[in-house]
């Protein structure tokens, strides 16, 4: 009886259902652990730990003391730490524990982590009085503030120094975004300005039109154009001389004492001393700095804008050039081109491309869009520029093509499918109507098909967006001085290279010179890139959805 039961319930197809059902579950379970461990880690970097300052006892040396924030603990085998050469006794617990101290004061110590041993550590303290620096150069420093100075004149010291050094920090900072603000925008326009003079003189010169009144013209304009810069230079000058007016002196956990230029400092707080609602504000700081700053110090350091608006920008112009291309090809295959052999090979090829490798696609863009396209366009176009390259190098344009390329088999056979799904008596009821079959097409099929494409157009994002590979090659680097849209003519420079979030994921864990900085960010970065990606994704899963409900009454 048991076994017929048994055999009935394997007939029914329950397992199966049982064993799918278990399969999402695990998949599901284990996409979010992994989301939990990218935040866990990713996240934690931006909340201000305290300081720690303790006694290090190294068996048979002399005992020096060690300040920094404790990033990391863990057990090891105590026959590991005797074979990394470490002094450990022979008798004791077979685990010992093993910290990661970020020690900061690079320029002093030479690596701002050290790993420590846990045992080691003695008469561990959080004096409130510890300073924590953040430096635009040389990472953080860790000490005691000594004093404020301005013009080499000590102005506050002990207790005193503090509030000042606070009201000098905010007014450096100030200052640099006024410096920012000139270097990046007002002198970056002049220089646009002062090449665009040029490559018009160029321009007349080739094709034997510089006449001496537009080279008058030209001299007047750049002229106004200099003089103007001779303006911001004076305003720099004065700038930079009230930037680098102030410094402070600080006292590291040995005693050295150093001084820093105030120019230097991003921001100083003194950790212990915070409660939970300031650390929490900071930690909320800190994240919006790491999302709108640039990035600083190899990229281990500041924030990571650029490569934001790079990913983005590259992957909305991909989905701007791929939805038309695709959805275009796929009207063909399915409405208009006859159902015959030719057209099956053209399927088994287009779903080939979904497969092909993406650095395939990289090495096909640097050799056909940049060199062969770009070369011509420059060629045609920009002949005045040449020697140097406008859109014959890497740059936006290129490495959008190349994803659009490389995602447009997608959008092909997920509209192909929407097409088909639309049944007959539609078309055939609008013919009957009087419609043409044009009129058919963008009138009732095409709406009707648009939640597919619209799925097509997700898989394409998704899978663009998150692509390195290929962008290595045609248009992604590892930091771009500017960002390619602005307030110069033509304002979307698609000639410009990017920062990109993946490329940057690339270079920060693994081109990195200061690898234990670099992990947190790594983290961070890929959090991020799973957020835009995800946002993007439901923007579009938004529209598909308000298709769908728009058009259901037609499809029943």
């Amino acid at each position: 009886m048991k076994q017929n039961s048994l055999k009935g319930w394997f007939k029914s197809g329950a397992p199966g259902v049982w064993i799918s059902g278990g399969a999402v579950s695990l998949a599901v379970i284990m996409t979010i652990g992994l989301l939990a461990v990218i935040a866990v880690r990713g996240l934690g970097h931006f909340w201000p730990a305290d300081l720690v300052l303790a006694q290090y006892n190294v068996p048979g040396s002399a005992h020096h003391v060690v300040l920094g924030e404790v990033v990391q603990k863990e057990e090891v085998p105590r026959e590991r730490l005797k074979s990394a050469g470490l002094p450990v006794p022979e008798q004791g617990p077979e685990f010992m524990t093993r910290e990661l101290i970020k020690v900061g004061n690079r320029d002093l110590n030479g690596n701002d982590f050290s790993w420590v041993v846990g045992e080691w550590l003695t008469d561990l303290k959080t004096p409130p009085e510890l300073l924590a620096i953040e430096r635009r150069e040389w990472g953080n420093f860790y000490g005691y503030l000594v004093n404020v100075k301005e013009n080499g004149k000590v102005i506050a010291e002990g207790e005193a120094a503090w509030p000042e050094l606070q009201a000098r920090v905010k007014r450096v900072n100030d200052l640099a975004k006024q410096l920012s603000q000139l270097e990046k925008k007002d002198i970056g326009a002049i220089n646009y300005g002062l090449e665009r003079i040029r490559l018009q003189g160029r321009k007349l010169e080739l094709e034997g039109k510089l006449t001496p009144q537009a080279q008058a013209d030209m001299e007047a304009e750049r002229a106004e154009l200099n003089a103007r810069y001779k303006a911001i230079e004076d305003r720099l000058g004065d700038l930079h001389a009230q930037f680098n007016r102030d410094s402070l002196t600080a006292r590291d956990a040995n005693g050295k004492e150093l001084e820093i230029n105030i120019g230097k400092v991003v921001k100083a707080y003194q950790p212990n001393a915070m409660n939970s609602w300031q650390k929490l504000a900071m930690y909320f700081s800190n994240i919006w700095e790491f999302l709108s700053e640039d990035p600083r110090e190899a990229n281990t350091e500041g924030g990571i804008f650029p490569a934001i608006f790079g990913t983005v920008m590259m992957t909305l112009i991909m989905a701007v050039i791929v939805t038309p291309f695709g959805v275009l090809a796929a009207v063909y295959l399915r409405e208009y081109a006859k159902q015959n052999t030719l057209t099956r090979v053209i399927r088994i090829a287009v779903n080939n491309l979904a497969g092909v490798p993406a650095i395939v696609y990289g090495v096909f863009g640097l050799g056909f869009f940049v060199y062969v396209l770009g070369g011509s366009v420059d060629r045609l176009f920009f002949a005045e520029a040449l020697p140097a390259p406008t859109f014959g190098t890497p740059g936006l344009m290129w490495a959008s093509l190349t994803l659009a390329l490389l995602a447009v088999p997608v959008v092909i056979v997920a509209t192909e499918e929407g097409l088909a799904r639309i049944p007959r008596t539609v078309r055939e009821g609008s013919l009957a109507l009087g419609a043409t079959k044009s009129e058919t097409l963008w009138k009732i099929v095409l709406p009707m098909a648009s939640p597919a494409m619209m799925t097509g157009m997700i898989l394409a994002v998704a899978r663009a967006a998150g692509e390195v590979a290929p962008l290595m090659l045609v248009g992604v680097v590892k930091l771009a001085p500017s960002l390619p849209l602005d307030g110069n003519y033509p304002y979307l420079h698609l000639d410009q290279k990017i920062m990109h979030l993946g490329f940057h994921i690339y270079d920060v864990g693994f081109q990195s010179p200061n690898v234990e900085a670099a992990r947190p960010l790594v983290y961070a970065t890929a959090l991020l890139l799973v957020l835009v990606i995800a946002t993007l994704n439901l923007s579009a899963v938004w529209i598909r959805n308000h298709l769908r409900e728009k058009y259901k009454a037609l499809e029943s």
